[in-house]
């Protein structure tokens, strides 16, 4: 059995930072240690546990991931596919997911995980980016696929998951007829291996980078989120998608790592009572719930019975009484998080040893080195506001920007990755986030930037300028809300609803503005910039 575990829970918090020291193998392969290493060790350990559509449930084994990945990297460099290839995977939860990711990463090619809910100008953007050469979907997303063949010269191979169909390859009927047996490529720890893509919050969406010791770096977080994880019984599941960093490596990678199962379900919109049941069906134990999430089933009585041994949540900060809730209606305290699509899981709390201060993020995670530092990368004093910043040297931190040197570059000051979110240290290490980047909208769990939603607003013909913000809302966070100029002679009736359904078709719902107000004037700096805080204060 791979021997994961790095914390007991006999530590204090003091003497795991003080003795905690990085171990990154020089060779390392995520989809060698999430599924090969347990399927050599314990080829009957079930690693997945799917609840379909209907209801039904299916196990599978990490022997089965394993024969499967293997086959299907064997389907990959029969159909062209060479080490370094960037392979996207646009499904939704579901073992062909892993599947997918696994082979890709054993033949040392890049995976870029991608929301099913994007529309064609999201992927287009993104798989163009990228230079992907082969995208794995499924029947609902194909056809948006295929209408952007034309316009992605990289393409090369399209499989689908439901079977073949005209200009695409069937992806079980690939797996079945190549050999389960495959030599993975002995990948350095340093070698790339996943593109997550931001929100684009300054700009367009950027492509992180990761290398295969991106994995490593979520460990400690994960272990002490989730009380010394994993123990008998142990079963993971999170409704965020995996294709955001939250839902893939906080729960799906980080804990079949540690060889614990994990729950894959799709839901076509978060149902709080449908979660409840489906957690009390399976006695799932370790959940990583977006407060939006808990603030839905906050609404509900949860069912008797459950069985929670933790939670974990992350995206922004909960309050005493979101935390007094939990203890109340789940059982647990939940444990906070925060991270960054460039930089995962580098603050926390671990309440099961006292790391917990209502208000607060947490503490930096043991193997981080997080400060509050002004504009010029000079750490504040205790108690004063400024950005929260990650050294380098830590495993999770992103390689570079994809082809974007100079916005690498930005990232940076010094030895210091800037956030861009202002916070508070005080004197006991503990983060109180303050305030986001002023162009970041957080909704429901997600960050939103408002450049893309702004760019596909403009390009209706009625309107001359567009700005996104968000606006406060008690179950949400925030809600996105648009302001328009439009232009001479536009045509007003049904023009909101119509820019509406534009940002929901084009890009995704999840972007889409709630509330669409035309203006006459847009506010602007002297230099031109959208001043958004005006906009804000409008509500």
């Amino acid at each position: 059995m791979p021997q994961r575990k790095i914390f007991t829970a006999e530590r204090v918090w003091e003497g795991l930072r003080r003795d905690f020291r990085w171990d990154v193998p020089v060779h390392f392969n995520m989809g060698v240690a999430c599924c090969d290493d347990w399927a050599r060790a314990e080829p009957g350990r079930v690693a997945v546990i799917h609840v379909g559509a209907d209801g039904r449930v299916e196990e599978l084994t990490f022997e089965r991931l394993r024969r499967a990945s293997n086959a299907l990297a064997n389907a990959f460099v029969a159909r062209g596919l060479q080490r370094g290839d960037r392979v996207a995977v646009l499904l939704a939860q579901s073992p062909e997911v892993l599947i997918t990711h696994f082979a890709a990463h054993k033949a040392g090619m890049v995976t870029i995980p991608l929301f099913t809910l994007f529309g064609e100008e999201a992927l287009e953007y993104r798989l163009r980016d990228s230079g992907a050469r082969a995208v794995v979907t499924d029947r609902e997303n194909l056809p948006k696929v295929e209408a952007l063949r034309d316009r992605l010269p990289d393409l090369r191979v399209i499989h689908v998951v439901e079977g073949a169909q005209q200009g695409a390859f069937g992806l079980w009927e690939d797996i079945q007829a190549a050999s389960d047996e495959f030599t993975p490529v002995p990948t350095l720890a340093e070698d790339p291996a996943v593109i997550i893509y931001t929100s684009g919050t300054t700009g367009a969406p950027k492509g992180a980078l990761h290398a295969h010791r991106f994995l490593l770096g979520h460990v400690p977080a994960i272990e002490l989120q989730h009380d010394f994880l994993p123990r008998p019984g142990d079963l993971g599941w999170t409704p965020a998608d995996w294709a955001w960093v939250g839902g893939l490596m906080n729960i799906a990678m980080g804990c079949l790592y540690h060889g614990v199962p994990v729950v894959s379900h799709r839901f076509g919109r978060f149902d709080a009572e449908a979660a409840y049941g489906l957690i009390a069906r399976l006695n799932i134990r370790n959940l990583f719930l977006p407060p939006t999430a808990l603030k839905l089933m906050r609404q509900v009585a949860p069912p008797a019975g459950l069985n929670i041994r933790t939670v974990m949540s992350g995206g922004e900060s909960l309050g005493a009484d979101m935390l007094e809730w939990g203890r109340s209606a789940l059982g647990v305290t939940i444990n906070e998080t925060y991270g960054q699509t460039e930089c995962n899981l580098c603050l926390t709390s671990s309440a099961s040893i006292g790391v917990q201060k209502p208000g607060a993020i947490g503490k930096p995670v043991p193997g981080f080195d997080v400060a509050i530092i002004d504009s010029e990368g000079h750490e504040m004093p205790r108690g004063e506001l400024g950005e929260i910043a990650v050294r380098r040297g830590t495993p999770v931190m992103f390689l570079e920007y994809w082809k974007q040197p100079e916005k690498t570059a930005e990232k940076f000051v010094g030895d210091w990755m800037r956030t861009g979110d202002l916070g508070v240290m005080d004197e006991q290490d503990y983060v109180t986030f303050r305030s986001r980047d002023d162009d970041v909208i957080t909704s429901s769990g997600y960050r939103i930037g408002p450049t893309e939603i702004e760019n596909c607003l403009t390009g209706h013909p009625d309107v001359a300028m567009a700005a996104v913000v968000g606006i406060p809302d008690p179950v949400r966070t925030e809600i996105v809300k648009a302001f328009v100029v439009l232009r001479p002679g536009a045509v007003r009736a049904g023009l909101e609803e119509a820019l509406i359904r534009r940002v929901r078709e084009r890009l995704s719902p999840h972007l889409a503005p709630r509330v669409v107000e035309v203006i006459d004037a847009m506010p602007m700096t002297a230099t031109g910039k959208i001043m958004r805080r005006e906009l804000r204060a409008r509500g």
